[in-house]
């Protein structure tokens, strides 16, 4: 059985929220080992472990969170030269444009050496002031369906060996 690794961090709940859109549809799919873990605490033997992945972090600061940043640091070097081929795809929740995020982690899956199987996504939230930015985020159903539609395929993809 292929498994999918789901990676994520969140900070306001907007990010967790989309992970589990993912996970939740990527499960439904049923020939999936679905592993939706936080980044803190991912380990490279289970990136190692994994047939494809999904990341998905907000954007803080026009970067990705420092968390998922700390697991991409502490898993490259293990992983290096190691995944090459290996499917993956990206979700981002950001308060404004959330591309610098999506383009860190595409650069850092590229010297992986993984390959972009969809389009990333990034869920807007339109949070522009301190309070709104650390206040508890609400992801909407549409945004949450394309979350699952991603995760969906991803493991579609997978158990069919598509990628």
């Amino acid at each position: 059985m292929k498994t999918l690794l789901i990676v994520w961090h969140s900070r306001t709940g907007g990010s967790r929220q989309m992970a589990e859109a993912a996970a939740q549809a990527a499960r439904a799919e049923g020939e999936v080992d679905v592993r939706l873990r936080p980044a803190h605490e991912t380990t490279a033997d289970e990136v190692l472990a994994a047939d494809g992945y999904l990341f998905v972090c907000p954007e803080n600061l026009a970067a990705m969170s420092g968390q998922m940043k700390e697991f991409f640091d502490r898993t490259y070097y293990p992983a290096l030269e190691r995944l090459n081929g290996r499917p993956y795809a990206a979700m981002v929740c950001a308060g404004s444009d959330g591309e610098n995020a999506v383009r860190q982690i595409a650069r850092i899956a590229t010297g992986w050496r993984l390959k972009a199987v969809a389009d990333p996504i990034i869920v807007g939230t339109s949070a522009q002031t301190p309070e709104a930015i650390l206040a508890p985020k609400t992801i909407g159903q549409d945004d949450l369906s394309r979350c699952a539609e991603l995760g969906a395929a991803l493991a579609a993809g997978l158990a069919l060996g598509v990628f």
